[in-house]
């Protein structure tokens, strides 16, 4: 788990738990773009959101990307969006009426709705503890599930050899000039240099009999426990409540439907 995790109820619960949460609201909010149902869910989801345990900054920080592209994509929809209704302003290609403002209203409570709880949840989860549970509970082929967790370890690796490169035409007399032929090569230095590490690591997991056949032993356990059947079924109860209020009041708009 990251350092800067939270400590909340929601933080000690199973990795898998909390990924099924996450899809367990987003998934029907996809099928309908209405603000009484994002908005519904947005409210049900703050006791989500304060179990996590993190602190006001961590929480700010981590959600800021969500809270720039939520009012970015509402002011295109209310700009560019599909005009119905009353016409305010029309000028050129833009055309602000009253069915794009509500469109508008309805994308910037979606994308907080399906973002929010995705992010908080996934800041307390260690890369570690979703692989075992990938692989034990939800039983995905331990192979790729391994694969894929050293490739995500490794990503880290990638920074610091960047920076190395950098440092080392620095060190040459070679970084003042033609900055973006140089950038080009650095990266596929970078590139080589990961297939080489990539090659090293497989030929390794392999000597260790990762990919041997049978069943495999794992050093963690990962438990699936009552306080994750919960939450996730407090996901499915969110986006069902969503869609239940948003049908019942006849603003459920579906994607694939007349709007």
């Amino acid at each position: 788990m990251s350092p800067d995790a939270g400590r909340g109820v929601v933080a000690r619960l199973n990795p898998v738990a909390k990924l099924g949460a996450a899809l367990a609201i987003a998934l029907p909010l996809v099928v309908t773009i209405d603000p009484v149902s994002a908005l519904v869910a947005l409210l049900l989801e703050l006791p989500l959101l304060l179990a996590a345990g993190l602190s006001p900054r961590q929480f700010w920080l981590r959600t800021l990307p969500l809270w720039i592209a939520a009012p970015a994509s509402a002011v295109t929809i209310a700009l560019y969006g599909a005009a119905s209704g009353e016409v305010y302003v029309e000028w050129l290609f833009v055309r602000i009426s009253e069915g794009s403002l509500m469109l508008a209203i309805a994308t910037f409570l979606r994308v907080l709705a399906i973002g929010l709880p995705a992010v908080v949840l996934f800041v307390t989860v260690d890369p570690t503890d979703l692989a075992d549970g990938l692989a034990q509970i939800v039983r995905l082929p331990a192979r790729f599930v391994l694969g894929a967790l050293a490739g995500m370890r490794m990503l880290g690796l990638l920074t610091d050899d960047w920076r190395a490169l950098a440092l080392a035409l620095r060190a040459r007399g070679l970084a003042d000039t033609g900055r973006l032929r140089r950038g080009f090569g650095m990266a596929f230095a970078l590139f080589v240099l990961s297939i080489r590490r990539g090659s090293s690591l497989a030929t390794a997991m392999e000597a260790r009999a990762f990919g041997a056949p049978g069943p495999r032993t794992w050093a963690r356990e990962s438990h699936f426990g009552r306080g994750d059947t919960l939450l996730l079924l407090a996901g499915f109860a969110i986006s069902a409540t969503a869609l239940a209020v948003s049908i019942a009041v006849g603003a459920f708009n579906p994607i694939l439907g007349p709007s």
